[in-house]
Order: structure tokens, then C-alpha cells, then sequence
């Protein structure tokens, strides 16, 4: 019987031992990982410990003469009763060390909410796992934590993740959320609670906007819309384009805290308090570009085929406008309908540039809808343009 599985990529070699390893087969266990490595030279190499059930110091010792000709040499997906060992013996620390990924299903469970990099579901009453469309997901699990940990210590209300786990071929980040529902499952069990998510909405949106960060500890949502217009270079008028551009140059640095992706079903309340979630887009930057973000949740990306609202957030279309509105209005209180008006088309240009890159990048132009998408952008776009100057309010 074989003691490895040896999966290689174009700069890894993966050794997978299997089974029980001890006295009486660490020898062929070792003629085994040397012929694996047999032109393998200049790769990383990786033990993965998956089906490792037991291992001896026999065992061992071939790990540690094989660490002696490959320093960076690390052990992944340990159970924790061979993490134990591994641990006892103190090879974590000589080498690194990591435990293998509690394995949960999604299957069937309630889909709450859904952001740019992952799927939310609840998989209990007391538990939600956010599921991540990059099925190499771990740097973006920890990141999102810091983010995370940074926003609750500013005094933002959110949830830690407290575990990471195996979804099928990918990664999740688990969550307790006890008796907590998306204000888009409040909204739709309960039309008439309209005025009061807005309300909550707008208040916890107005203390994200107040809260300084250090530039350094999230990304400037500036510089990512100067991406997405500078995209747009070819499918504009150029004189549009220069405009636009120079727009967008001219917002000034902002250190104040935006979320990104701010709708209904990244906003829990749990037992009665407001909790902000899907913490990965966390960013700092001018609000201008938090309600082009907002704008496109509630109205732009479902321009052209209002059942997309219905898709995205579980609400019709003209609640998804009355959400738009009267988050206008309850944001900047005081303002008349003309400077409402005008705010909402600095959001739109900054809205309309995002969405129309992403649907040319989704290969847009090769279907009828797509293509419809992409003009109706471009001609909001110039259409805007001719009747503002800035995006500054």
C-alpha cells in the first residue's frame, strides 16, 4: 500500500501521507518521498497530513531529515490529534504548523446575504458562515478580520469571525449571530418597517462616515475609483472622459471609514442592536463613493431588469427606489429636493463608471443585455457630465 499521495502544481510538491506511520513502515514511507522529490528540485514542498491518522517518532524523523533539504518545508491540514504530536514534540515550533479546516455543508441553508467576494448563509439559529467565491481564500479570511477588529475597537458594532472552515473546495469564515436578521429579511417579512430601517440604516451609516482611520489600515476608495474610470478610457468621448477623470482626481484624500458595500443585507439587527457586516470591502474615502456604491444597490444595477432587485435584496424594484430616496433625504436632513438631486448625480457618475467596467469586464459585449447595460452607463454618464462640475458635497 502506498504511504503517499503526491500531488505537484508548477512550483509546489504536495506529499499527502496517509494512514498509520511507525517503525514498521517509515522506511518505505521515506523511499517513497524520495522518489516523489525525484526531479522535483527548485519546488516548495508541503506535507499535507489530511489522511495522517497516526505518526511515531519513527515517522518523524523522516520529516525531520527531509526539513534538512528543504528548509521552508511546512505541514498542512493536521487533525488535531496529530497536531497534538506534532506539537508534544515541538515541531511546531521549528516548523510551520497548520490544523486541518472543520468541514461544513451550505446545503439547503437560508442564503442571507451575498457581497462582492462570498456568500452569507445561516447554518443554525445561532450561526452564520460567510462562504467565499475564491476557492484560495485564506489571505482574504484574514484580512477581512483585521478590518474587522479595527472597525470594533474604532467603536464600530460588528461581528468577529471566531472560526475559519472548509465549504466544499473553499474557504468560510464563521459567525455568531444569534437571533440576528438582515434589515432586507426584516423589510421583506414586514413592508410597513420602511421608514424605520432607513433610519437605522442612515444612523449607522452617518457613524461609519464619522470615524477616522489611519490611512494605512484599509484601502483609499479613491485611488479604486480612479481605477475604474481610468478603464473607461476607450469606450468614452474623450472629452468625457478627461472630465470625469479630473473629477474624480480632484475629490481630496479622506481618512473617514466607508464600508464599500453598504445595503440592506450587510446590516443585521440582533436583539436589538444595528450590526454591520461583510466587513472585506472596508475602505476609507470620500462619501461619494460610499452612495455611488449604494445607489448602484438600490436602483443602478437593476436599471434595465428590475427583477435583478428582486434577485439581489428580496424586494421589488420601487421599494429599492423609495430606499435610495429617503436615505437621500434622512442623510443630508435640510437639504431641498434640487441639492438632493444634484448629490445623487455626483453618486450616479461615480455608480454608472463602476457598473459599466464591470459588465465589460464580464465580457458584456458578447450578449444583448450586456451591451444594453453598457450604453445606458455611457449615456447617463455624458448625459451627467453636461450638468455637473464635481463631485464634492
Amino acid at each position: 500500500m502506498e504511504m503517499l499521495n503526491v500531488k505537484t502544481t508548477d512550483d509546489t510538491l504536495y506529499l499527502g501521507f496517509k494512514g498509520h506511520i511507525d517503525s514498521a513502515n517509515a522506511n518505505r514511507l521515506e523511499e517513497e518521498v524520495r522518489e516523489a522529490l525525484n526531479g522535483a528540485e527548485g519546488k516548495t514542498v508541503i506535507i499535507d497530513a489530511e489522511e495522517l491518522e497516526y505518526i511515531s517518532s519513527a515517522g518523524l524523523r523522516v520529516i525531520l531529515r527531509l526539513k534538512k533539504t528543504n528548509p521552508d518545508l511546512k505541514i498542512i491540514n493536521a487533525s488535531s490529534s496529530v497536531y497534538e504530536i506534532f506539537d508534544i514534540t515541538g515541531f511546531t515550533e521549528m516548523m510551520t504548523v497548520e490544523k486541518a479546516y472543520r468541514k461544513i455543508s451550505v446545503e439547503g441553508c437560508e442564503v442571507i446575504g451575498q457581497g462582492a467576494n462570498g456568500k452569507v448563509y445561516r447554518i443554525d439559529p445561532d450561526t452564520i458562515v460567510k462562504e467565499y467565491f475564491n476557492p484560495d481564500a485564506l489571505p482574504d479570511i484574514q484580512r477581512e478580520r483585521e478590518l474587522a477588529r479595527t472597525a470594533l475597537i474604532l467603536g464600530i458594532p460588528t461581528a468577529i469571525p471566531y472560526d475559519v472552515v472548509r465549504v466544499g473546495d473553499g474557504y468560510g469564515s464563521v459567525f455568531e449571530l444569534l437571533n440576528a436578521k438582515s434589515f432586507a429579511q426584516i423589510l421583506k417579512e414586514d413592508p410597513s418597517r420602511l421608514d424605520e430601517i432607513v433610519a437605522m440604516s442612515v444612523d449607522l451609516l452617518k457613524k461609519i462616515h464619522a470615524t477616522e482611520v489611519e490611512p494605512d489600515s484599509m484601502p483609499d476608495m479613491k485611488a479604486t475609483a480612479l481605477n475604474w474610470v481610468s478603464f473607461l478610457k476607450d469606450y468614452l468621448p474623450s472629452e468625457s472622459f478627461e472630465k470625469l477623470y479630473a473629477m474624480t482626481e480632484a475629490v481630496p484624500d479622506d481618512n473617514h471609514m466607508m464600508h464599500g458595500d453598504y445595503h440592506l443585507k450587510n446590516v443585521m439587527l440582533q436583539n436589538g442592536e444595528v450590526l454591520l457586516i461583510d466587513m472585506d470591502t472596508l475602505c476609507h474615502g470620500h462619501p461619494v463613493f460610499e452612495f455611488a456604491s449604494i445607489f448602484n444597490a438600490y436602483q443602478g444595477f437593476s436599471e434595465l431588469d428590475h427583477d435583478n432587485m428582486l434577485r439581489f435584496l428580496g424586494i421589488p424594484y420601487e421599494t429599492g427606489q423609495q430606499l435610495w430616496q429617503k436615505t437621500l433625504k434622512l442623510y443630508f436632513e435640510g437639504k431641498s429636493e434640487e441639492e438632493l438631486e444634484q448629490i445623487a448625480n455626483k453618486a450616479r457618475l461615480i455608480g454608472y463608471t463602476r457598473n459599466m467596467r464591470r459588465t465589460i469586464r464580464r465580457n458584456g459585449f458578447d450578449t444583448e443585455e450586456g451591451k444594453a447595460v453598457i450604453e445606458h452607463c455611457k449615456s447617463r454618464i455624458i448625459e451627467i457630465l453636461e450638468t455637473t462640475d464635481s463631485l464634492l458635497f
